[in-house]
Parts: structure tokens; sequence; C-alpha cells
């Protein structure tokens, strides 16, 4: 399997983040001492992964990873017949592991609630870019994700056909309603960015402004940040304000976006949307993984 994306995307602290997620997923279950009185340690299960709907697949990888932190890589074979961002019909097999039944068992829950999870979401990107239609607007992320599963759920939005917003609030300084009633303004609240940044302005993150009206808006395009997001605007608003945005400054729509929605943004020409329900709420993927006994290698 080609995983190169997945590889790219987990470095650094985000390979970190996934390992404390399995390593935590693991721990939560404790040991399985309903296999461990009914199964012998020789005893092997080779298993079947199952897909029960059609659906996109994504977080394959992590397989062979939750096996290696239970410490049994070496003793299981894995092989896969699907690629993350692979469509797989009813039924399709996309991978089989054989090993120890102790572990795959212990083992069978963790990898499914991975790629259940983040199938579900690369499908529900996979309609919300439909949605859009192929033009200029594209999909983002929030930071509107489970505790502990923000990077492998961005991981699964780029498997939809999304983008990824800032992973974390160092990534790009964000100016929110908040910030701006407490500076008094949008000139204010980037004066006072200014001075933290003063001699270092070069380390400055991208900074991008939320506007809630146009004549926000009009201060925003005064401060030329790296992008403008316009908030809970209506349609003809949206319009509006986007006129009013020079080429050099990125612009997203956001705040309530539904999927019904997506069509009509789409002919607004933003840049970006960006939609929380692609990952609070999107189903899970139905994904089973089938059992049986097999002789020792």
């Amino acid at each position: 399997m080609n995983d190169s994306r997945f590889e790219a995307f987990f470095t650094g602290p985000a390979r970190e983040y996934l390992i404390r997620a399995i390593d935590l997923a693991l721990e939560e279950d404790g040991p399985d001492l309903t296999s461990q009185a009914v199964f012998a340690p020789d005893d092997r299960l080779a298993a079947r992964i199952v897909a029960k709907e059609d659906t996109l697949v994504a977080g394959l990888p992590i397989l062979p990873l939750v096996l290696d932190r239970m410490g049994d890589a070496a003793r299981c074979e894995v092989a896969f017949f699907a690629a993350d961002g692979d469509a797989v019909p009813d039924r399709a097999v996309v991978a089989t592991v054989t090993g120890p039944a102790v572990t795959l068992l212990k083992a069978e829950r963790v990898m499914l609630n991975f790629l259940c999870h983040l199938s579900g979401i690369a499908n529900r990107v996979r309609q919300a870019v439909a949605a859009l239609g192929g033009g200029r607007t594209r999909l983002l992320d929030t930071r509107k994700t489970l505790p502990g599963l923000r990077y492998p759920e961005k991981y699964a939005v780029l498997v939809g056909g999304g983008v990824n917003h800032r992973k974390n609030l160092a990534e790009m300084l964000m100016f929110k309603d908040n910030h701006l009633d407490r500076a008094g303004g949008i000139p204010q609240a980037m004066a006072a960015l200014r001075r933290a940044y003063q001699g270092n302005m070069d380390k400055m993150p991208p900074v991008e402004i939320e506007c809630r009206t146009l004549e926000e808006v009009g201060q925003a395009v005064a401060e030329r940040p790296a992008r403008i997001m316009l908030d809970n605007m209506d349609m003809e608003t949206m319009r509006k304000a986007l006129s009013m945005v020079p080429q050099g400054i990125e612009t997203e729509v956001s705040g309530g976006v539904d999927l019904a929605a997506l069509s009509a943004i789409a002919t607004l020409g933003a840049d970006f949307v960006s939609v929380g329900r692609i990952t609070h709420s999107a189903p899970s993927a139905d994904f089973s993984m089938l059992l049986k006994e097999t002789t020792a290698p």
C-alpha cells in the first residue's frame, strides 16, 4: 500500500499525538482476560477487515501501528487490498491480519474504531467537496475535533479531498469577535499584535481577521492580513464583502454552514469555506473484522 501521504502528514508532533491516541485506546481496554482464558499463547487467528457499505477508506496505516504499540508487530502479518482514499464497495476486503489470537482480539476494536471514524469523516468531506462543484472555493476543516484526535481527523479531511485549516492556535493568528471587542476594534487589535511581535515581525505567523459586518471588512482590508473571514453573513452581504477584498488577501466563508448551502456559497467565489460538521458530525463508516482460527506458521 502506498501510504506516503500518511507518512508525510504524521511526522513530528502529529506522529506523537497519533501514538498517544493509540496507546490511550489500548490502555482504556485493559487486559483481555476473556481471550487470555480461552486461547493459548500460541493460538493464531486470521482476520479479514470488510467494508459493510460503499465507502471511502481512511486510516488503514494505523492498523500495523496498533500491533506495533502492543509489541506484537513481528508476530503478525498485515496485507492491504485498498489504500487510503480508495472508494470501495460493500463487502470489499480492505485488509487481512494474521497473528496471535489474544493480540488480534484485543486490537480488533481499537483498529476498527480508528478506521470507521476516519473513513466516516472522509465520506462526509467527499460529499461536501462534491457540493462545491469543483470551482474556486475549497473546503476547510476547523478545530471542532474530538480531544486527542485532531490530527487523525484532519488527516481524514485530506483523504476526503478537503484542506486543513490551522492545526493549533499558533499556526495562524486569528482575530475573532472576543479579541476584537476587547481590543476595541480591528485597527487596535492589529496594533497590539504588532507590538507583541515588535522586532520579530518576520517570525509572526499569518493573520486572519474575522469580520461580522461590511464596515469590519473595510477595516480588515486596510490591515492587509493573509486572510479575511466572513462570519455568519447572509448571501448578499457576503457578495458585497467579497467585492471589497483585493487580490492578495484570501477569503473564507464561515459560521453555521451546512452541506445544503455549499453549492450556493460556491457561486460567490470565496477562496475557502470552513465547515465544522465535516468532523464533529460525521457518521462512522461501517467496517467489521471477521476472524477464524488458523495454524501456526
